[in-house]
């Protein structure tokens, strides 16, 4: 077993976990930390019994959590983890709520796990090991034409200077409604990644992300063949602040509207 596949082993026993206490969990407690952003009790155990696990077997690696940020180490990897990603999905009874877990090393994710506890999906990524789901190796679409392509979006902006950043947003949504099939919003950025790895979408837009939302997916979607990049066309990293990812058919095409 390489190192890659030994982490994944690692990675998928921490999200097994994270999905039991899910599975585990009564009625949530849900306090805002923002405007119009929640979190819950939930949120708060997963990561710390995640956070937990991982000190255990990886002990020289770091962690960087949504929640209670960084357990720094002299590591040059790090465990990102986003312990409920689409937490007002759940608060409100959707089933479009994610875990995702990915090892970062070297400012790039190596090994990825996205969980769809809801809807018994589930996703990982080594890298140079290709993407699967719960049924085996997946690929992205082979969509060429934009009319023909499902695009989504990440959540509008909310918080300090949200209507400046929602103009860029509301700008685009116009462009891509004149030109693509359909538009939708997931509200979970591990969710539109993992679909546009699997093919059930073309492409993801995402205006506005942390590592601990994207790392897993954008690998997930680079191993199934997609191609990833930051707002701008250039190279997506750890700490790109936008994220678009497409079938390899369509992303000139959607570059060029966003």
């Amino acid at each position: 077993m390489n190192e890659h596949q030994a982490h994944l082993k690692i990675a998928e026993d921490a999200v097994t976990i994270a999905r039991d206490l899910i599975a585990r969990a009564g009625p949530l407690t849900v306090r805002d930390k923002g405007d119009r952003d929640r979190v819950t009790d939930l949120d708060i155990t997963i990561e710390r019994t995640v956070r937990a696990y991982l000190a255990e077997q990886t002990p020289d690696i770091g962690f960087l959590g949504e929640e209670e940020g960084t357990t720094a180490t002299s590591s040059d990897s790090v465990w990102t983890l986003d312990p409920i990603d689409g937490t007002s999905n759940l608060v409100h009874g959707l089933p479009l709520y994610a875990v995702s877990l990915a090892l970062v090393t070297n400012n790039r994710p190596v090994v990825a796990v996205i969980d769809l506890p809801a809807l018994n999906m589930h996703y990982t990524a080594t890298e140079g090991g290709g993407a699967h789901n719960q049924h085996g190796p997946i690929s992205a679409s082979t969509t060429t034409d934009l009319s023909s392509a499902i695009v989504s979006l990440g959540d509008y902006a909310v918080g300090v200077h949200a209507e400046e950043k929602n103009h860029e947003r509301l700008a685009i949504t116009a462009r891509l409604a004149a030109n693509v099939e359909r538009i939708r919003m997931f509200g979970s950025a591990a969710i539109d990644l993992a679909w546009v790895a699997e093919g059930r979408t073309d492409a993801a837009i995402i205006l506005s992300n942390k590592a601990w939302d994207t790392a897993a997916g954008v690998l997930i979607a680079r191993e199934a063949g997609a191609i990833v990049s930051d707002i701008s066309g250039g190279r997506h990293v750890i700490e790109s602040l936008s994220t678009i990812a497409t079938a390899p058919g369509v992303y000139s095409g959607a570059l060029s509207l966003v």
